[in-house]
């Protein structure tokens, strides 16, 4: 002890398992090292595979349609939120897609609901599959 400061030798001496599990620590960590280096190279190697196919239906399209039906379910008045109990609204949307006939079952407002009937032809707007505009097609 020199001055009323401890020394490291002195320190040591007073508290020998500070150094034991500070070196018990250190031999952990090297054992850690190898494997965690295998794990994190490994990794990438496990998740590259074929490309994954894009969903074609996200992004914004526009479609010309007709209107096959239009329906009206009643819900309970806590859980539809539109309306305060008022039921859901949906329509059934007919369009041609290539060579193929489409059908689309959306919801749609109660305003949207009342404005358009069935055989109307109509323009939609889908942003990801979510019905976003309805306009009529003159």
């Amino acid at each position: 002890m020199v001055g009323g400061i401890l020394t490291p030798e002195v320190r040591q001496r007073r508290n020998p398992s500070r150094r034991s599990a500070v070196s018990g620590g250190m031999k952990r960590l090297r054992c850690a090292g190898p494997v965690l280096l295998a794990a994190v190279l490994a990794l990438p190697a496990c998740s590259s595979g074929a490309p994954k196919k894009t969903d074609t239906g996200l992004g914004v399209r526009t479609l010309d349609c007709v209107i096959e039906a239009r329906e009206h379910g009643s819900g309970s008045s806590s859980s539809s939120y539109r309306g305060g109990g008022t039921g859901d609204y949906y329509m059934v949307f007919v369009t041609r897609e290539g060579q193929a006939t489409a059908r689309y079952r959306l919801p749609v407002t109660q305003r949207q609901y009342q404005r358009f009937q069935e055989g109307d032809r109509v323009r939609i707007t889908l942003n990801n599959n979510i019905l976003t505009n309805i306009q009529p097609v003159e």
